[in-house]
């Protein structure tokens, strides 16, 4: 998840910061506010963490934070926004001046960085502001703004921060992130299932849920609705997607065909499980006076090869394979078993790839026989490219 340090300044605009924060937080973006004093007189820092679900970072003091914040802040961060952007920061920045803890995390970060100025119209004209900003524009500071309109001192002119929606398509520029997803809603699952044996025990499985976390978490930053149908994890939901948990098989069969209908994408990354005890006992399994145990099982619902059933040509199915031995050969085979457009195989005996790993080496294998290798790279990373190509395929199927 792409982390977004946001820092704000003691500027009449900072209400418009509330705002942005919100929209940034929709899309999926982590996001951890740095306040300056005069900001907090403002705006409540309250309202930033209820918000953003994080702590705001106010003081280079321990006993107000983690020590140490403008070192763990600007590593942590992907892109830093700075809004509103006052004269006062904005010469700071250019004249490497650290005297408090967003001034010092700015000259301590390495990460891209966006300011949305917000002035008095002649201190926007001033020409120490004109200098200061030629200097960060020299040093690839990102400029937003400002617009020209009523401000608060009464006059009119430019030096109104600009709205947070711009703001929101300048950070997502910057990171790379397109808006390619906007109207889609897709349906992601996600995690294992349990399958109860009896009211301790259940057959289970390795999968974290991450791919599929990374999936969900990738698309709403790309500007779609999310549905992310979950098995248990202890993965933190992203920001943004609904998220519908279930634990067994037959739960997920039914989440997800209950919302189908309504979605542009379908996304299998859960894996889920391919038998379930026949019956459950309702009292726990004893092991005394047991030489042995015997489970007889039955086969649980085929989610995916019920979604191929009912697939239509304007919608993606996206099934995953996690194999050991074969995976190219067998996806092939579960592709068209299923009739899925797509099928991401990826073998999990693959040392540091796959269940509960950060990375993953995967292969998509297409309906027309296209075979794509792809080297093992973190899992949010793949995400992007599986959602390239799940583009690529949306926007084939429309033409069809």
């Amino acid at each position: 998840m792409n982390c977004i340090v946001l820092g704000v300044t003691g500027g009449i605009a900072a209400y418009k910061a509330v705002d942005l924060a919100r929209q940034l937080v929709l899309r999926g973006f982590e996001v951890k506010t740095i306040m300056t004093e005069h900001a907090t007189r403002l705006i409540g820092p309250a309202t930033f963490r209820a918000i953003t679900g994080n702590p705001v970072a106010r003081s280079m003091f321990a006993d107000e934070g983690e020590p140490m914040q403008h070192i763990s802040l600007a590593r942590e961060a992907d892109l830093i926004i700075v809004a509103p952007a006052t004269a006062n920061i904005i010469a700071k920045m250019a004249n490497g001046l650290a005297d408090d803890l967003l001034s010092t995390m700015l000259l301590a970060t390495r990460a891209p960085i966006m300011v949305a100025p917000a002035m008095n119209l002649e201190m926007w004209r001033h020409a120490a502001t004109r200098a200061n900003l030629e200097v960060l524009r020299t040093r690839g500071v990102r400029i937003v703004g400002p617009e020209s309109g009523f401000l608060a001192c009464g006059e009119e002119g430019e030096g109104r921060m600009t709205e947070p929606d711009l703001i929101l398509e300048a950070a997502l520029d910057i990171l790379g992130i397109t808006a390619s997803m906007e109207g889609r809603t897709v349906l992601v699952t996600a995690g294992g299932t349990r399958e109860p044996i009896d009211p301790v025990r259940y057959i289970g499985n390795r999968s974290s849920g991450k791919m599929g976390y990374a999936l969900a978490a990738a698309a709403r930053r790309m500007g779609a609705r999310v549905i992310l149908v979950s098995g248990p994890t202890y993965l933190q939901a992203p920001q943004g997607v609904e998220v519908i948990a279930v634990e067994t098989a037959e739960e997920m069969w039914r989440e997800v065909m209950a919302r189908e209908e309504d979605c542009d994408v379908v996304i299998m990354a859960a894996a889920v499980a391919d038998f379930s005890p026949q019956a459950r006992k309702s009292e726990k399994i004893k092991k005394d006076g047991r030489e042995g145990l015997t489970l007889e099982c039955r086969p649980t619902r085929d989610i995916l090869r019920d979604l191929g059933q009912k697939n239509r040509p304007e919608r993606v199915l996206v099934g995953f394979a996690a194999e050991t031995g074969k995976p190219v050969e067998n996806a092939v085979h579960k592709l068209h078993a299923k009739g899925a457009d797509m099928i991401v195989a990826n073998d999990v005996s693959t040392l540091g790839s796959g269940f509960d790993s950060d990375f993953n080496k995967a292969t998509m294998v297409y309906g027309d026989g296209r075979v794509i290798d792809l080297d093992l790279m973190p899992k949010i990373e793949l995400a992007a490219r599986i959602w390239d190509a799940v583009i690529a395929l949306l926007e084939a199927g429309e033409t069809r």
